[in-house]
């Protein structure tokens, strides 16, 4: 424990947060929180905070944990060489390999970013935003760019969560081009999945989810989208019950309940170990290692700091000249360039000056080949690896080799982040970077960027059709699902193009080929619009037209929209029965079969599904042609009891998709063969099944899928007798059935399977336990639902119980049972216990957890020496 781990535990705990809230808002064990509680003096060793010893084994654990997917702690800790608290890596290793089964599935958890840098100052502005939020619903932070609106609402986010029973979420709308989607990024990132139709749009199924939940949803860059963003976000506010917003935005939204607050500058004067000049010490420190703060270069630094408006983004990028330049001589070059600047913008406000002087000198400053990557990775709306900038960026002056160091060059002087993640390293511009390089480019230069990221995004679709069958289909639906941003951006600019038509009919035929999109973690409401506005674009072909229609027709057959795609496959079938697209005419028929199965005319259905095989056999079609219907088919004889013929289809998809190492097909395909177990009787092996095919389908973003396993699952529980899981796993199906459309796609046979293991259940357990458990199941997320499943949730009774060794008592010197005695905190729990507020109430109104709560109250009364908190009002006085 070094000065700086002392001093901030110290500041936490004064504020009233409890031993364990500090530990894991520090990452650091909850002994030595107590030793540095226990210390009236700092520690000698006065090294500066770099954040927790577990931050930089991060990549070492990541590492094991891919090596061996099940390795222990105890073996984690050899391999890397721990030397430290038992517990803390404990929490590190089950955290990452909770980030770990998120981005492997598709799913990102609350969705906070990780942060490459340590958080510095903004200790008021949180304590702030925290007693914000405890009274108004909508809170938006408003600030010009470069101010770091994004960075305070992501650790506020991560310091409130424990208040949320729901969760946090964090959405980033910086990447969104239309407000179409404004909505559906947010049930992207709750997990929901919506229908297209007017009774069921996303705006409706996002309420409906957060209509009693108490969730913190963060809003992130806000100011492009601001009109949609203000009528959705008055919408939530009215219609939802405990739902906190927060927004982050250069304009404030101006709708009823707005509470809007103005992010300053970090102060530049005063204390030197917080504000602009310790982040100016921080960032110095890991641009030029050994950087210390003293009385030679304080005065330097402190003019450094007040000439840049004390922007933390514009410090940032001063000090990574510290590597060829002294903090004096910074100095001395900030004023020039300051000075000269307010004489050519006087129109902008200082802050902007700022800002804009800074982005100017970094961009000055770097040579040609950084300038032209700059420029070109503006076009990119979301994260991006190595592979995407040498697709998008290449070509002309910029040679793969050029690209690589460029990359590397930019991520030094700060206009490039590096993320790490599970998926390996990826970068992003910031806003304001990405903004300046797309302003310096022509016309014309962005029309060709705009095209170049279509063909990038066109082909990671299109690969992602022609590698289906086989061992490349996760990384490829992988792939899709983490340039999300980059496709909407490719769609938007190419559908939006007035002047060049190709891009739009390069959209539309990549479109036509998108038949696992929604399976690839973009949701079926969004696979749906796309759909839909390729249609409407001029002069594409019929070809390609037909092959939309068939694709848009399964989408809305999935979704249970059957009288569109009833009209959409009569669209299809005008166009194919007129060309020479006989596979695209023979998968028309196929979607006619399955609407018609769901429809519970099985005749029909079953000789489409004939009419279709012998199509796609006499012209050869791909294998995921046939496998998709041998799984249709299946799934029809399923209905109609004929159990052996099914299985003997089941079996056929599950021996060819293992030979050839395929994964999605081969879930459906062990599904199916569970669903037969489950109607043969053999419950328990229909269990394992629905187990089996529920993990495979961990790897893709299919909600449906893991919809329609998870009612397998809760079906063999019910007649396994297990009333109380059967409940949970069906309630949770039913929520997630209710989000994608109708329930089981509306089809008979499956209804009839749910009444039956509804009934059963309740029967079994009693209508008021079945419905605590249902109720529990309906409020997971598909993460949660999984967890319960596998038996991987968080929550141990000994980790929801209040330690003794927790309890703290009056600080030495301090009255016992004098109000002088309580920290700040417990004396803001105790005013509100005294005005008879609840716990929960207490929590709500200070953004803490419950338990949190809790302990201060029991901190108090033991301070207080009183035994009830009904004598709390009276020993306040």
């Amino acid at each position: 424990m070094n000065v700086d781990e002392w001093s901030e535990i110290r500041r936490c705990h004064a504020e009233g947060e409890s031993i364990k809230g500090v530990a894991q808002r520090l990452g650091i064990s909850r002994n030595t929180v107590r030793r540095a509680l226990s210390m009236s003096e700092p520690p000698s060793d006065h090294r500066r905070l770099k954040g927790s010893a577990a931050d930089d084994a991060d990549v070492h654990i990541r590492n094991a944990l891919h090596q061996s997917p099940d390795i222990s702690i105890a073996e984690v800790a050899r391999r890397i060489e721990w030397k430290h608290s038992r517990t803390l890596l404990a929490r590190k290793v089950n955290h990452l390999r909770s980030e770990m089964k998120d981005s492997a599935s598709g799913w990102t958890g609350t969705g906070l970013p990780q942060q490459p840098t340590s958080f510095v100052g903004r200790h008021a502005e949180l304590r702030e935003l925290r007693r914000l939020l405890g009274d108004h619903r909508l809170v938006s932070i408003v600030g010009p760019g470069g101010i770091g609106k994004t960075r305070l609402s992501v650790q506020a986010a991560a310091e409130f969560r424990r208040a949320f029973p729901d969760g946090v979420r964090f959405v980033e709308y910086a990447s969104l081009r239309s407000e179409n989607l404004l909505s559906q990024t947010i049930c992207d990132r709750l997990g929901l999945e919506t229908r297209d139709d007017p009774g069921s749009s996303a705006d409706d199924v996002l309420i409906e989810h957060l209509r009693n939940r108490r969730i913190l949803l963060v809003l992130d860059n806000c100011e492009h989208l601001v009109e949609g963003t203000a009528t959705l976000v008055s919408r939530l506010v009215q219609e939802t019950a405990n739902l906190r917003i927060l927004v982050t935005s250069r304009e404030y939204l101006a709708v009823p309940g707005e509470y809007i607050f103005h992010l300053a500058p970090l102060p530049t004067d005063g204390d030197i170990t917080s504000g602009a000049i310790e982040l100016f010490a921080r960032r110095a420190d890991s641009a030029l290692s050994g950087f210390e703060l003293d009385d030679s270069n304080i005065p330097a630094v402190r003019r450094i700091c007040e000439r840049l408006d004390g922007l933390p983004l514009a410090i940032e990028l001063a000090c990574t000249r510290l590597n060829v330049l002294s903090v004096e001589e910074l100095a001395d070059l900030l004023d020039r360039r300051l000075s000269m600047l307010t004489v050519s913008a006087r129109g902008r406000s200082p802050r902007h000056r700022s800002l804009q002087a800074t982005i100017d000198w970094s961009y000055e400053l770097c040579s040609d080949t950084e300038r032209a990557l700059w420029c070109r990775a503006s076009v990119l709306a979301d994260s991006f690896d190595l592979g995407t900038a040498l697709a998008v960026c290449s070509g002309d002056s910029l040679s793969d080799d050029e690209i690589l160091d460029s990359i590397a060059s930019l991520v030094a002087k700060s206009v490039i982040v590096r993320v790490t993640s599970d998926g390996g390293v990826r970068f992003r511009l910031l806003e304001s970077m990405r903004e300046y390089g797309w302003g310096k480019l022509t016309s014309s230069e962005r029309h060709d960027a705009n095209a170049r990221l279509l063909e990038y995004c066109a082909q990671l679709i299109e690969e992602s059709t022609a590698r289906w069958y086989g061992p490349e289909q996760p990384a490829k639906a992988t792939a899709v699902s983490v340039n999300r941003g980059n496709i909407r951006a490719a769609l938007h600019s190419a559908m939006s193009d007035t002047t060049d038509h190709a891009l739009g009919h390069r959209a539309a035929e990549t479109l036509g080929s998108s038949r696992f999109l929604w399976a690839c973690g973009v949701s079926v409401r969004e696979h749906r619009m796309w759909l839909t506005q390729a249609l409407d674009l001029p002069g594409i072909s019929k070809e390609a037209k037909g092959r939309i229609l068939t694709v848009l027709a399964l989408v809305q057959t999935l979704q249970g929209d059957r009288d569109a795609a009833d009209f959409t496959l009569r669209r299809a079938r005008e166009i194919t029965g007129n060309q020479h697209d006989p596979v695209t005419g023979a998968f028309a028929v196929h979607i006619a079969g399955l609407r018609d199965f769901f429809a519970g005319r099985a005749d029909s259905a079953l000789t489409s599904l004939d009419e279709a095989e012998r199509s796609y056999q006499q012209h050869g079609c791909s294998p995921d042609f046939v496998s998709m219907l041998q799984i249709h088919r299946g799934m029809l004889l399923c209905s109609t009891s004929d159990t052996g013929a099914a299985a003997d289809q089941f079996r056929k998809v599950f021996a060819r998709t293992e030979s050839v190492g395929e994964s999605w097909f081969h879930s459906y395909a062990t599904y199916g063969l569970g669903h037969v177990a489950l109607l043969e009787g053999d419950c328990d092996t229909a269990e394992g099944l629905a187990r089996q095919a529920l993990q495979i389908q961990r790897k893709f973003g299919d909600t449906i899928g893991k919809t329609v396993m998870a009612d397998l699952l809760g079906w063999a529980f019910a007649e396994q007798g297990d009333g109380d899981r059967a409940a949970v796993v069906l309630g949770a199906a039913s929520s997630m059935w209710g989000s994608i459309g109708r329930q089981l796609y509306g089809a008979e046979h499956w209804g009839t399977l749910r009444e039956k293991a509804v009934n059963h259940s309740r029967t079994h357990i009693g209508p008021s336990h079945f419905d605590a458990a249902w109720a529990r199941g309906q409020a997971m997320s598909t993460r949660e639902l999984l967890d319960f499943i596998f038996d991987e949730g968080e929550g141990s009774a000994s980790s929801q119980t209040v330690s003794d060794s927790t309890r703290v008592d009056a600080p030495a010197g301090v009255d016992p049972g004098s109000r002088e005695c309580l920290s700040p905190r417990e004396r803001e729990v105790a005013e509100l216990v005294a005005q008879g507020l609840t716990n929960k109430q207490i929590a709500e109104k200070l953004v803490l957890s419950p338990r949190t709560v809790e302990g201060h109250v029991e901190h108090l009364l033991r301070k207080l020496g009183l035994s009830r908190r009904a004598e709390v009002a009276r020993a306040l006085g």
